[in-house]
């Protein structure tokens, strides 16, 4: 992976086109206050608008690692605290789902992959809402898929791609 360009580190990124442009979105955010280094709200519903692909009624969850952990175990049966969990309760017409992100784990995971926090956690904002509309990554079809479009997304926010460099 390489790191930021310095020379264009001044210069304001054009506003990337909106994939969510005309799509109703109805957006609660939770525990954010526990997180001071959290984008502001615009930010995060920038982000959730251009993985939309519908309408959609979406929670953002900001939690700890003892709650990721319970949440985690409680629900798939993995003992130990994630990046992101999406509970999608609707994917159509509109998606209706709960994406919880484990702060802890997410700022871990941003130091270890060089990525700064805000790089990581537009990835898993993106993906989680990929998930809330239906998208997946259980087969390998399906995982080149969502990675595309995870990619495309992340390419209009000039963010990396998260997937450079690994191993499958």
């Amino acid at each position: 992976m390489s790191g930021p360009n310095r020379n264009n580190a001044t210069r304001t990124p054009p506003p990337a086109r909106a994939g969510g442009e005309g799509k109703s979105l109805q957006l609660t955010i939770l525990g954010a206050e526990r997180h001071a280094d959290l984008p502001v709200r615009t930010t995060l519903r920038r982000w959730i608008r251009l993985a939309l692909r519908r309408d959609a009624r979406l929670v953002l969850v900001f939690v700890d690692t003892r709650e990721g952990r319970r949440l985690n175990r409680s629900y798939r049966g993995r003992d130990y605290a994630t990046n992101v969990l999406t509970f999608d309760y609707q994917s159509r017409p509109e998606a209706v789902a709960d994406i919880v992100l484990c702060m802890p784990v997410v700022r871990r995971e941003a130091r270890e992959r060089g990525r700064t926090l805000r790089q990581h956690l537009a990835h898993l904002v993106v993906h989680g809402v990929l998930h809330a509309q239906g998208d997946d990554h259980e087969t390998p079809s399906q995982a080149r898929h969502m990675e595309r479009r995870e990619r495309e997304i992340l390419a209009r926010l000039r963010i990396p791609d998260p997937y450079e460099g690994e191993v499958r």
